[in-house]
């Protein structure tokens, strides 16, 4: 039985003339750790929404644990828990009474040792009586963290959970986040920072205006389009054929390069412009690379259909 089983999900606004999903179909096996990934506008939210039972679906269904989200979500319901994007909290309560509350929702009771290593573990420890009002935008993610995992759920749904975060809650987090995995929680992970699911997600799926476009382990997504890349710095603008290829991000570029043939190529063209480089590597593709290359080859599919 799988933890989390997308069937055929569509979900449509305005009188059906918006598309979110368009028939989205995987399954997410018990104790995955498992990548969302789409652009803005994917339909990553419509469908998180959805196994959260705050939307609802225009056709398919979802099941977690075997349980149907509109038929039996009160069974559905115990056994997710999601932290949000949105900073969301009660302003009349401490951190230790807040999640004492979240836990009672779920008819859980008497769990403060459960409680204490939450706070322990996310770094909330000094802060267990401190009112919510009181505590900087990344105590308050931290705190919204530890709400989704008060009751055990057996299925963590991380929805841009370190988004605007900084660096130590975001080490803290994964540190903590991969031992649950490890003692069988299942995850399934929407971020942007690709790096962070390249490192996590032992599966990935890439949703692109609605639909499924890529579904495979990270490895073999790596693998299948592995290819490699040239990386360097520079203040002066690129050949017009070279910057037609390269992503540009201020003085970083990245050209891709299938062998070491158009690696010198590259380079040659590079020093015929007279444009100079620092910090010159050569290396593989990651998941950054992968993701933008199944996005483009997704917009010039509909270029050639439309």
């Amino acid at each position: 039985m799988p933890a989390i089983s997308f069937q055929n999900v569509s979900k449509t606004y305005r009188g059906g003339q918006v598309k979110a999903l368009d028939g989205v179909s995987f399954d997410i096996a018990q104790g995955e750790f498992f990548g969302l990934l789409g652009p803005n506008g994917a339909g990553k939210t419509s469908l998180i929404s959805i196994l959260a039972g705050l939307a609802q679906a225009s056709g398919g269904r979802v099941l977690v644990q075997g349980h149907d989200v509109v038929s039996d979500f009160a069974a559905a319901r115990r056994a997710l828990g999601i932290v949000p994007q949105e900073l969301v909290f009660d302003p009349f309560f401490n951190v230790r009474e807040a999640l004492r509350f979240q836990g009672g929702y779920f008819g859980v009771h008497n769990n403060e040792a459960w409680i204490d290593e939450l706070l322990q573990n996310l770094g909330l420890a000094d802060k267990a009586e401190a009112n919510m009002r009181q505590l900087s935008g990344g105590m308050k993610r931290r705190v919204l963290v530890a709400q989704a995992l008060v009751h055990r759920p057996p299925v963590i749904v991380l929805d841009e959970p370190t988004a605007g975060v900084d660096v130590e809650l975001r080490q803290t987090l994964w540190q903590f986040i991969a031992r649950l995995n490890r003692e069988g929680h299942t995850v399934l992970l929407t971020t942007h920072y690709l790096e962070e699911a390249e490192a996590l997600c032992g599966r990935i799926a890439m949703l692109k205006q609605g639909r499924v476009v890529a579904l495979e382990r990270t490895s073999e997504l790596l693998k299948g389009r592995a290819s490699t890349m040239l990386r360097f710095k520079t203040d002066a603008a690129l050949p017009a054929n070279l910057a037609a290829q390269a992503r540009i991000t201020g003085r970083i570029v990245q050209i891709k390069a299938h062998d070491a043939a158009e690696v010198e190529s590259i380079l040659t063209t590079l020093r015929a412009a007279n444009c100079p480089v620092e910090d010159l590597e050569i290396g593989r593709a990651d998941l950054e690379d992968v993701f933008l290359e199944i996005m483009q080859e997704e917009e010039q599919k509909k270029g050639v259909t439309a």
